[in-house]
């Protein structure tokens, strides 16, 4: 199998904390220590992907931000990995004038101009340290991958090239520019990284062509200077596009404005909407004991608590995106069968320390049978904590998404809505749900409202509109999100029609009162047993149609470009007739987004553009 993204970012950022070399395998040699200085842009692209304990394995024994207050540590090298910014290098100029490392190996996340590179280059000879500057390198890492197949392009002050920013209605023409270069580096970074040239398509007329036409130009320049291009030779990676070049479709959010505000029901997804997830990091309230405080005593203060959820937890991989109550039986079943495990050591051990008290004579073999059966027990006991680690984090955080669930009827938003999208016939009105007390917060209300309005054939009359309104002002809502959908909506004249998001729905299967047994962790008395089916969204169609070359009227005008080429072309005609095969079943899609948001700080981006 190709290597993923993931593993191709880990590899790399590996061989830079080697000094740039690649590491050997199986080498009993100490490794080297080191100190590792970075940004908080370093900081984002390393934690998702290599742990402490690895960073420890490579030798690095302190990891410090670029900006703290840093010590002198004068026999030590020091391997850089910072954004090439000016506020940056005058730190790292200052670095050297102090000398505070033995000899320094500097690793831009994004190219360094030669200008900022002179800038170094004198402050280096004028605190007599050019020896000491080992090595500068561009290592075009400008991305953050959070999963084998799917990357954002930053975290650090995302909000300069968010959904807001581009859409704002007073937005210059450099300010677009400047968005549309930040993303074009870190897209050209992740080509470098996955050592592959794209096709791109993309529609016409909106940021995703702007996008399109600049990174074109960035991957043919680059290809035209055949010394320093780093599409060629060791840069790149053998086979991991078969013998097919990847197909890069760009689009435009407003492409589909309803998805991301639609409620979850897979156990990742319900993560990232309810709880505070980021970069695979879940933080949360612990729940502080159950007795209650003494009358008259301050309430405990509530601690945070983070878990990593990381690709080495297997529980993680195999039921992120099952439907919440799988997870919730999955999590009981994994507890049922660790502590049958626990009670087998325990039983043993009670056996060897009991030996032939009242038993009588025991015979000699039962007794090494027992020695070996405790030795094994006793050497699988790191797993077993590791076990019991890993299901006491899924306890924990499927307990809180439960109790989300259960509080704002999730389960009931998310068939409500999935019946919306896929035009399925409605067994309770709008209307009804929006003026329950009961069902959700203001945020639930006004998100349902807003698939709703999107997705609708015919917007409601003035009439209806005004009761719904004065419904959801009643409950509490922030109308201005509505203001810009309506702007949006008249604006690009595209109503959803039926097909827009298939005919997906939900199979409910019944209530969950008795399928957890009563011993259960989780009490799921009164959430549906929602199944999933097959979703259709646009840019699962899309994505159809451009990989197997078929004729839609959805896709027929986009926009086609091959950096090989040598002239560049205007034409959306597709050179390649071959389908291609590394996405969808059997195949591979890798997925990027310029920022990862959660329905909560979308709704916030749209209340903040309708702003009247």
């Amino acid at each position: 199998m190709a290597a993923s993204v993931r593993e191709k970012q880990a590899a790399a950022l590996k061989r830079m904390l080697n000094f740039n070399t690649s590491p050997l395998k199986n080498t009993a040699a100490e490794p080297v220590w080191k100190v590792l200085i970075y940004d908080r842009f370093g900081q984002d692209i390393i934690s998702p992907l290599l742990a402490v304990k690895e960073l420890r394995d490579m030798g690095i024994t302190l990891h410090l931000l670029l900006h703290s207050d840093r010590d002198p540590i004068p026999d030590v090298p020091a391997i850089y990995f910072v954004m090439p910014t000016e506020e940056n290098i005058d730190r790292i100029c200052q670095d050297l004038r102090n000398q505070l490392y033995e000899s320094y190996y500097l690793n831009f996340i994004s190219a360094i101009s030669r200008s900022k590179l002179e800038d170094i280059a004198s402050a280096a000879l004028s605190a007599n340290a050019v020896t000491q500057v080992t090595k500068v390198f561009d290592q075009y890492l400008n991305f953050i991958t959070l999963e084998d197949d799917m990357f954002i392009l930053c975290n650090q002050n995302k909000e300069l090239i968010s959904y807001h920013a581009i859409n704002k209605p007073d937005i210059m023409d450099t300010e677009m520019e400047a968005i549309m270069d930040t993303i074009v580096d870190s897209l050209f970074c992740f080509f470098v990284t996955l050592g592959a040239v794209p096709i791109i398509r993309c529609p016409r007329g909106n940021a995703a062509e702007m996008v399109a036409v600049k990174l074109d130009k960035k991957l043919r320049e680059n290809l035209r200077d055949a010394r320093n291009s780093l599409f060629t030779g060791d840069n790149m990676g053998a086979g991991q596009f078969s013998f097919q070049r990847p197909l890069f479709v760009l689009a435009d959010r407003n492409l589909d404005l309803a998805t991301p505000l639609h409620h979850t029901w897979t156990y990742q997804a319900l993560i990232h909407d309810v709880l505070d997830f980021h970069l695979n990091r879940v933080s949360m309230d612990e729940s502080v004991g159950s007795e209650a405080s003494p009358s008259g005593a301050r309430p405990k203060k509530k601690n945070k608590k983070s878990y990593d959820l990381t690709a080495a937890d297997k529980f993680w991989q195999k039921h992120k995106g099952s439907p919440f109550p799988e997870v919730a039986e999955s999590v009981q079943e994994e507890l049922d069968t660790y502590r049958a495990q626990e009670d087998e050591v325990k039983r043993l051990k009670s056996i060897m320390g009991l030996e032939g008290e009242d038993e009588g004579p025991i015979s000699s073999i039962s007794m090494s049978d027992n020695t070996a059966k405790l030795t094994s027990a006793v050497s699988s006991l790191p797993e077993l904590l590791e076990k019991k680690r890993l299901i006491d984090l899924h306890t924990n955080v499927a307990t809180a998404v439960l109790d989300h669930i259960k509080s704002r009827k999730l389960d009931v938003y998310f068939e409500y809505e999935e019946k919306l999208m896929s035009k399925s016939t409605l067994e309770k009105s709008l209307l009804d749900i929006i003026s329950d007390p009961d069902a959700g917060t203001p945020e639930d209300k006004m998100r349902l409202f807003l698939i709703f309005y999107i997705t609708a054939l015919q917007p409601p009359s003035e009439t209806d509109l005004d009761q719904y309104k004065k419904a959801l002002l009643e409950t509490g809502c922030d109308l201005s999100s509505l203001n810009y959908i309506k702007q949006w909506k008249a604006f690009t004249k595209i109503a959803a029609t039926p097909s827009n998001y298939g005919n997906s729905g939900v199979k409910p299967m019944g209530l969950f009162s008795r399928v957890m047994n009563s011993g259960s962790q989780f009490v799921m008395e009164g959430v549906k047993h929602l199944v999933l089916k097959q979703h259709n969204l646009p840019v699962t169609r899309i994505l159809d149609n451009l990989m197997e070359m078929k004729s839609n009227p959805e896709t027929d005008d986009y926009r086609y470009f091959d950096p090989k080429m040598l002239r560049g072309s205007e034409s959306s005609t597709p050179r390649n007739k071959n389908p291609f095969q590394e996405a969808k079943p059997g195949k591979r899609v890798l997925y990027g987004c310029s920022e990862l948001f959660n329905a909560g700080q979308f709704i916030k981006q749209l209340s903040s553009l309708g702003q009247k």
